[in-house]
């Protein structure tokens, strides 16, 4: 019983990093439903360079902003506009960035500085990003908020875009209250967190600093790096828990695993952001860029039957050093299990029609839809449901029910596990002692013996016969 007692203790001593971070209401850049439209306007010139001479860099050429809403209509001069992404350059639906502080400092439209438009073009359902940054925003999760956008340039309509909120320093301010001045790294493909000794540049090619670029240190990071390669096993939890937010990152993981995102760290080593809070020194990891999720597939991979426990790639030192200790595989198994089971009783089926519904008339118009991999609008609506072939191996909901059913018989929580940067249970004892009570059992709500798990009603049975009903949850 200490040991569950110790676990429940653990968990709550979290609850300081919910308190910092915050999760910002949607506003009128994010609208939730409606699709408001966003007009560019530049030379015909530099559109042109910018889709041919210039679509490899990322040179913003100035352009005009309009954007249009049944709440909210405003034109602002002089932002930044350029192709954004990586391999989706060379798409006929392209992604673009539009940076409203590039050419005046500090100028934002409702109270961020840049935009991300996505294309989705290799999604026929158009809802797989949104879905992802829903489940992780569900989860209180650092997630960046969305919107469904229409998009003109030169008075052209280019189709339905995501527009999602940049990662950057104004993306910091608004959830690490007052402790948003740390090193942000954006984490690109190669970011496996292996130690490649002291030179900095030799992790400039996957690792970006984003703030704080004038000092360009990288320091702190290639310590963090160095010591999680090559501490001993005795000392790696202590180490982790002083330096990382262990908590939130295996609940992010069971989040990245069940929603497939094979392109995140844990499989691909690639698109996450590290940022390190000066307050406590603890780097915090972020998701980014999820459009390959729920069933998209180009490594002929059954990710939605693939096992949980063993899902992660070869030489991911972080996933394979906190999941090599029982204590923190049973905190990542039961974040799998919290989050399967309320998938399993949730409405995300309406919700995703509920979006389906608000784009459609919208993807019905965008010619640009079916420019890459021919799909019709047709597939569109069928998408939820049905699989297209070829890289789209699932419909969405295909994916959820294969997911939700073959992962909830892959859950392995061994519990009464020991945390094991703490030698003693002794200290944990003593609050209890002064009201008498310890811990004796835990139930869940039908009564049955259980262990803990985060954010779940369980029943708290001590030692004097009284009992507490509780949520424990970890933000």
């Amino acid at each position: 019983m200490k040991n569950l007692l110790l676990l429940i203790l653990i968990i709550m001593s979290y609850s300081l990093l919910g308190q910092s971070i915050v999760h910002p209401a949607n506003n009128d850049a994010f609208l939730q439903n409606e699709l408001a439209e966003i007009h560019i306007s530049l030379s015909a010139n530099d559109l042109n360079i910018l889709l041919g001479d210039s679509l490899y860099t990322n040179y913003h050429f100035p352009a005009t902003f309009y954007y249009y809403s049944s709440v909210h209509n405003d034109t602002i001069q002089n932002v930044g506009f350029r192709v954004r992404g990586n391999t989706s350059r060379s798409a006929n639906k392209k992604a673009f960035k539009i940076s409203f502080n590039e050419y005046t400092q500090g100028k934002k439209f409702k109270g961020i500085e840049k935009m991300n438009l996505i294309g989705q073009h290799n999604d026929p359902s158009l809802l797989r990003y949104w879905m992802s940054l829903t489940t992780l925003t569900t989860y209180n999760l650092i997630s960046s908020r969305s919107s469904y956008i229409k998009l003109y340039i030169n008075s052209q309509y280019k189709g339905v875009y995501l527009n999602v909120e940049h990662i950057d320093d104004e993306f910091l301010q608004k959830r690490f209250v007052g402790d948003d001045h740390g090193n942000l790294y954006k984490c690109t493909w190669g970011a496996d967190l292996m130690y490649h000794g002291v030179n900095q540049s030799s992790y400039y090619g996957s690792y970006e600093l984003k703030t704080n670029k004038t000092a360009n240190d990288y320091s702190e990071l290639i310590q963090f790096i160095q010591t999680l390669n090559n501490i001993s096993d005795t000392d790696f939890p202590c180490f982790i828990e002083e330096n990382f937010e262990v908590v939130l990152y295996l609940k992010t993981l069971a989040a990245e695993i069940i929603i497939g995102h094979w392109d995140g760290y844990a499989f691909n080593k690639n698109n996450y952001y590290l940022y390190r809070q000066p307050s406590n020194g603890k780097f915090v990891f972020i998701e980014y860029d999820m459009d390959n999720t729920f069933g998209i597939d180009w490594a002929g991979i059954d990710w939605a039957n693939r096992n949980l426990n063993s899902w992660h790639n070869n030489d991911r030192p972080l996933v394979e050093r906190l999941l090599s200790y029982p204590f923190y595989n049973d905190l990542f198994n039961s974040y799998l299990d919290q989050i399967l089971n309320d998938l399993n009783s949730s409405g995300w089926y309406a919700d995703l029609q509920q979006k389906k519904g608000l784009i459609s008339s919208a993807v019905q118009t965008d010619t640009y839809y079916p420019m890459d991999y021919g799909f019709q609008y047709s597939d569109f609506l069928n998408a939820i449901d049905n699989n297209y072939g070829a890289h789209v191996t699932k419909g969405v909901a295909e994916y959820l029910n294969e997911r939700i059913n073959s992962g909830l018989n892959q859950i392995q929580i061994l519990g009464n596990q020991n945390h094991p940067c703490i030698t003693s249970t002794d200290d944990f004892d003593k609050p209890l002692a002064k009201t008498s009570r310890k811990l004796v059992k835990i139930l869940d709500i039908i009564g049955r013996e259980t262990i803990f798990k985060p954010d779940v009603p369980l029943i708290y049975i001590y030692s004097d016969g009284s009992a507490e009903k509780l949520i424990k949850s970890i933000p």
